[in-house]
């Protein structure tokens, strides 16, 4: 099998899915893993699939060096690897087994995107290095993910046909098609290495948010509303059919009509309410903060997660800690039900519009002039946060690819207009009964402040100049002008900085 169209490096959970996708496309595929069961477990499941007709081949490689001799030349070897200094040791093994420079090497972890700009200079002349962020979990990895590559432009040329093949697939609605059918593919070329690995990073960090703001409904229609698990579930599963249809939707009706196969009671009332996070979420708000681009959302989302870990503390405050809260009374059910309905979907049109910002403005710094109109495209489907409405972002940036901010948008300035009542009632509604939607309302402050033309900031600018001189500019000459009113001295005077 000296042939082979690739290689996959790391065959857990997601590098055995991506194998057994190409093979599935009839792609040979040559495998390693240090570790022997995920080998054995890989070469069990790939060898059986590859029995069908049409199917790829697929070899068990005992080391790089039967990995290398095995792949058709220039070789495709992709990492699915943990992020961080485990990729570095991976291509420095592979270069000292015998890489080429004219070998594409492509890490498909979640790597920090800067690591991989890093890369991308550091091995140039020694191989050409490659990263394709993978999103859809394991089920995406082997049905369907969504691809969003970057690196080198002529190596793209020989992955392409491979990535086109096994990423998910769209008609021409924008709706998510089967495996094998014709459809538009979710996987694009970005731009430079580090690029599709940024848009990954907050491909996640919109996912954070999103489902904080569904974990926000579930919670307000439990506590006030008096709701079962089963009840919200089919709540969310008739969301599921209009505006909020996506994936994270989806599951959420699900697991929330799903039973504990132990206890019998509903399965999330026996899940500990500590959430995890494994990073990408904090970079993307820490990114937004460096680069001066709001995501306050996405911010709280990661600061739910933080004080949800909290959970001895959070215990004691609700045994010492009290408030002035009166149950709302003579609360009609289904329409608190259909505010809260428009609330999450303004939050989550909101929450989107915080991350395209931040994709445009490290865009611009960087000068990937990224494409909005394609990402959102490959988004659509196989992703963690595909839903319905990332058609209508699609035909936004198609309209208007330099769009300052998503909300401009015509369809969705119309729909926030509507359904505002809704979003702000809702909060109004958490603020009294004490269930907070953080989530929720962030981005309702983010919006305001977005339509806001005289902000605060007046004063915030005079009281660092009191204290700190920093200096300010009027509004009646150009803002590049600076001046420091001498506060201190009488009578007071300005001068220009």
């Amino acid at each position: 099998m000296s042939n082979a169209n690739i290689a996959m490096i790391g065959l857990g959970v997601m590098g055995k899915s991506l194998a057994l996708n190409l093979i599935d496309h009839g792609f040979s595929v040559v495998g390693f893993d240090i570790d022997p069961t995920n080998r054995a477990r890989a070469k069990s499941e790939a060898e059986r699939l590859s029995q069908q007709p049409q199917k790829g081949r697929y070899l068990a490689a005992m080391d790089l060096g039967e990995l290398l001799a095995n792949l058709a030349s220039p070789r495709v070897i992709a990492l699915s690897v943990p992020a961080g200094s485990i990729v570095d040791s991976v291509i420095v093994d592979l270069l000292n087994a015998g890489l080429s420079r004219e070998d594409i090497v492509v890490d498909t972890g979640n790597s920090l995107w800067t690591d991989s700009e890093r890369r991308e200079v550091e091995y140039q002349g020694k191989l050409r290095f490659f990263s394709t962020a993978v999103s859809g979990g394991e089920i995406g990895a082997r049905f369907g993910p969504s691809l969003m590559a970057s690196g080198d432009e002529e190596a793209w040329l020989q992955i392409e046909p491979m990535w086109q093949a096994i990423a998910a697939k769209v008609d021409s609605n924008g709706i998510p098609v089967g495996q094998f059918e014709a459809g538009e593919p979710c996987a694009a070329y970005l731009g430079r290495a580090g690029a599709g690995h940024y848009v990954k990073m907050v491909h996640n960090g919109i996912e954070y948010a999103d489902m904080q703001l569904i974990c926000e409904a579930y919670h307000f229609m439990s506590s006030v509303l008096s709701m079962s698990a089963q009840q919200i579930g089919q709540v969310f599963a008739q969301w599921n059919q209009g505006v909020l249809n996506s994936y994270l939707m989806e599951i959420s009706a699900d697991i929330l009509q799903t039973l504990d196969p132990v206890t019998g009671k509903p399965f999330v009332e026996i899940v500990l309410d500590k959430a995890g996070q494994k990073g990408t979420g904090l970079w993307t708000a820490v990114n937004s903060l460096q680069h001066g681009a709001p995501a306050p959302t996405i911010a709280q989302a990661v600061f739910a997660r933080a004080q949800s870990s909290q959970k001895s503390m959070r215990t004691k405050a609700a045994n010492c800690l009290s408030s002035d809260i009166e149950p709302l009374v003579g609360l009609e059910q289904q329409q608190t039900i259909s505010e809260l309905h428009d609330a999450v979907y303004c939050a989550k049109l909101t929450v989107y519009a915080q991350g395209f910002d931040l994709l445009k403005v490290t865009s611009d710094r960087e000068g990937w002039q990224l494409d909005f109109a394609n990402i959102a495209k490959i988004w659509r489907a196989g992703c963690i946060i595909r839903a319905v409405f990332l058609q209508h972002i699609t035909q936004a940036y198609r309209a208007t690819p330099d769009l300052d901010n998503l909300l401009f948008a015509e369809h969705f300035a119309t729909e926030l207009k509507s359904r505002s009542y809704g979003w702000r009632s809702s909060i109004a509604k958490s603020a009294m009964t004490g269930v907070p939607m953080a989530g929720i309302s962030s981005a309702l402050s983010y919006f305001d402040a977005l339509r806001c033309d005289v902000l605060p900031a007046n004063l915030l600018q005079a009281q660092r100049d009191y204290f700190g001189a920093h200096s300010y500019s009027r509004i009646d000459e150009d803002e590049a002008a600076k001046y420091h009113l001498n506060w201190h001295l009488e009578p007071r005077n300005q001068v220009r900085v």
